[in-house]
């Protein structure tokens, strides 16, 4: 284990946090409110990153164990020192609650201990949304596209932080890859914010509400969400937005270079399309009698299922007060999430497809013993390796729920609450059912179940492994 290259690496994750410090610290001083949280904050981080970042080790070689501790501890250390000026400021006093709101804005879940969101200053609120475009991306995608570093080291940090089951290069050299991942992020996000101003958003609602769409993570600073505007054009335009950054960015990529066909030959988008027209159709027809007219039925029917699959949590309804059968199409919506290498979270339809088509196989070897069956995706065959991950990730990911509904039932809410919190942490989705319902927040929610919900995102986000590794007694057992 390199373990001075791996606090190199924390100390660099930790100094762009500092950095990014410096646009919610602008915001604040714009507004004119208090800016001392954050300079408090920034000093911190400087005294501890810069000793382990000022100089790098001579051996700078890492493989797929130190990428794993890295990113894990990395995404660890950035709720950790991101958490402290909510406590500073005495906006949220407690540091375990403070812990859960940042651990949920980085890792794009969007659940909530706060009550009073618009109560909060203007410089915390922004802090709170640029959490979830920070870590939509990935802050190691980002210190790769702003460092030069060699592509064995660079590759093992992407894999263990990009999402989904299908993760490659675009080009030759990692650094490329994730400036060209950056560039595809930063143009959405001006579009969109462009499209929010022509709708008539205030540029501060215009950017806080980007950044929590392209990061597909939900906080708004309205205490009843995107509702809270009652502007249907905004809506139309903020659900396409999130169906958009819930695409796998190797599309827009495919896209640049003008090989639009092999757009087209994804499975995994025609599923992704399909799964929300399909969802969309089903609810409004069972919801129909709940809205006024056939535009405000489709637009908040679309707009939840654009919410929910891409796991960003957005609300416009209270679906928690919708008949069975949206509920259960919302809450399947929550596990199948949106694409691989999106910023989505959720299983990923790839990963659903692969195990779909993995069941045909055995079945079909089941009834005709001596064909020869294989799973294919997108036209190619699929290594049993790749099939047996995704059926090994869906182990694990069962096992992780069942924990922690177990843990979670002893703070006395309903089965539908604990299960759906548990659902939404892991899948990074937002809001829940049950108890709370998806406009409450989590604050009643005891402090171990709040640690316990929190490491979930974090399991969810990085998609189990590094975590796994992470907490391992044998990665820090001597060989």
């Amino acid at each position: 284990m390199n373990y001075r290259m791996i606090g190199y690496l924390l100390g660099l994750i930790l100094l762009i946090e500092a950095a990014l410090m410096m646009l919610p610290l602008s915001t604040a001083l714009i507004f004119g409110e208090n800016v001392m949280p954050f300079i408090i904050t920034v000093l911190i981080i400087l005294a501890v990153a810069l000793p382990f970042a000022l100089f790098k080790p001579k051996n700078s070689q890492i493989y797929t164990k130190e990428g794993f501790v890295t990113v894990a501890a990395g995404w660890i250390l950035l709720s950790a020192f991101g958490a402290l000026p909510f406590v500073i400021s005495g906006t949220i006093p407690n540091y375990i609650n403070a812990f859960f709101e940042t651990v949920s804005g980085f890792t794009t879940t969007g659940a909530t201990i706060l009550s009073n969101i618009e109560a909060l200053p203007k410089g915390l609120l922004f802090w709170r949304s640029f959490t979830h475009w920070i870590g939509g991306m990935g802050v190691l995608v980002f210190v790769l596209a702003i460092l030069p570093s060699s592509g064995g080291q660079a590759m093992y940090l992407m894999r263990a932080e990009v999402p989904g089951p299908t993760k490659g290069k675009l080009v030759p050299k990692m650094r490329q890859t994730a400036l060209i991942l950056y560039g595809i992020y930063f143009v959405l996000t001006i579009f969109q914010v462009l499209a929010l101003l022509i709708c008539s958003f205030p540029l501060y609602d215009a950017l806080v509400t980007t950044f929590a769409t392209a990061g597909t993570g939900g906080f708004s600073v309205l205490n009843a969400s995107i509702a809270g505007y009652n502007n249907p054009a905004a809506e139309w335009v903020i659900a396409v937005f999130m169906l958009l950054f819930g695409l796998n960015f190797n599309l827009y990529f495919l896209l640049l270079i003008r090989k639009v066909k092999d757009v087209f030959k994804s499975e995994e988008l025609r599923a992704y399309i399909i799964i929300c027209a399909a969802s969309t159709v089903a609810i409004a027809i069972n919801t129909a009698h709940m809205f006024n007219g056939l535009e405000e039925c489709l637009r908040i029917s679309f707009f939840q299922v654009s919410s929910i699959m891409t796991t960003t949590g957005f609300v416009t309804s209270n679906f928690g007060l919708w008949p069975v059968f949206s509920k259960s199409i919302i809450i399947i919506l929550m596990i199948v999430g949106a694409c691989a290498g999106s910023t989505a979270g959720g299983l990923k339809v790839s990963r659903i497809l692969i195990l779909l088509k993995n069941i045909a196989k055995e079945f079909k070897r089941i009834v005709r013993p001596r064909s020869v069956n294989v799973v294919r995706l997108d036209g190619e065959v699929l290594s049993p390796e790749t099939v047996h991950i995704a059926t090994g990730y869906l182990t694990v990911y069962i096992t992780i729920i069942i924990i922690t509904v177990l843990c979670v039932s002893l703070d006395g809410f309903s089965f539908e609450t604990n299960f759906t919190a548990t659902l939404s942490c892991i899948n990074n989705v937002g809001p829940i059912l049950g108890d709370i319902g998806p406009t409450g927040n989590m604050y009643d929610f005891s402090y171990p179940s709040k640690i316990i919900l929190s490491l979930n995102m974090l399991i969810g986000r990085l998609e189990i492994m590094p975590m796994i590794v992470l907490f391992s007694p044998s990665t820090w057992r001597k060989r």
